[in-house]
């Protein structure tokens, strides 16, 4: 990403947010860069994917709203089929203050993850790290993803993690640290290992050390919950982030203690070399 235009003001280090609401609008009020009335979305597309990994016994379906402002891409998923075609069209040409006011949860917080991107683009200066991922298959890459995700946790095996949002490849990453967890999604089910998923992340938080929570929590409605438990009681709250990989970053020392952020692109589109970016935490690299 390149950097702010230069109206924007100086917001390498902005103070935490706490809550979704305060964040929009602080961004409304224009702390951090130009007025969201001036800044228009130029293309607005969805990414849908089907996936089934060789030697995985399941697979799934993921869909993605993402709004383009400038060179950053706002990104927001969505349960397959929920998004109604003409969504995107509302978006194309409409200013992202407008877009932040938005009937549709998924297209307020592709236009606000957009807006931040482009004012606080993943770098040392906004207190990222990079971490590669190396060229592969979709399966390789996933571990790889999931090897740092589960590194933001640091090395206490014997905790309980409530996973919020089922990556086998997450879930084999803590297997593999000592780490027992609760699997947490909305379709239910059964992990890799026929262990059953629970559907409601809000009843198990209090028999679990620390919290590991997919982005798609912003856009479900759950992640303010989340965010307010992990605060109150001092857990550690991991977000790995492609939905609002720009957003959940304002929210360290506010409840989130660490981030692995993911712009689009995501590893599951290309089988080149990635990038993730790594805030807060105990990372320590991939194991």
């Amino acid at each position: 990403m390149t950097a702010p235009p230069p109206s924007a003001p100086p917001c390498s280090s902005p103070p935490p947010c706490f809550s979704y609401e305060e964040l929009a609008d602080r961004v409304l009020d224009g702390a951090f860069g130009p007025d969201p009335r001036t800044q228009r979305i130029a293309v607005a597309f969805t990414t849908r994917q089907a996936v089934r990994h060789d030697g995985r016994s399941g697979g799934y379906r993921n869909e993605v709203l993402s709004l383009r402002l400038g060179e950053a891409v706002g990104s927001c998923a969505v349960e397959p089929g929920a998004l109604p075609d003409e969504a995107i069209d509302t978006c194309v040409g409409a200013d992202v203050a407008r877009l932040l006011r938005h009937e549709l949860t998924p297209v307020r917080i592709a236009a606000l993850d957009a807006y931040l991107l482009r004012m606080l683009p993943h770098t040392s200066a906004s207190g990222a790290r990079p971490q590669p991922l190396a060229a592969g298959t979709s399966l390789e890459k996933s571990r790889a993803r999931a090897e740092s995700v589960a590194g933001l946790l640091g090395p206490e095996p014997g905790r309980t993690v409530l996973v919020v949002g089922v990556v086998n490849s997450l879930l084999e990453a803590l297997r593999s640290r000592g780490l027992d967890y609760v699997a947490c999604d909305l379709k239910g089910g059964t992990t890799e290992w026929g262990e059953p998923v629970v559907t409601d992340a809000l009843a198990h938080l209090d028999r679990c050390d620390a919290v590991l929570a997919s982005g798609m929590t912003l856009g479900n409605g759950t992640f303010e919950p989340l965010r307010e438990h992990a605060l109150r009681h001092g857990k550690q709250l991991v977000m790995f982030a492609q939905t609002g990989s720009a957003i959940l970053p304002r929210f360290l020392g506010a409840g989130v203690t660490a981030v692995c952020a993911e712009p689009y692109p995501f590893f599951w589109l290309d089988g080149g070399p990635g990038l993730i970016h790594c805030y807060g935490g105990h990372y320590g690299g991939p194991a």
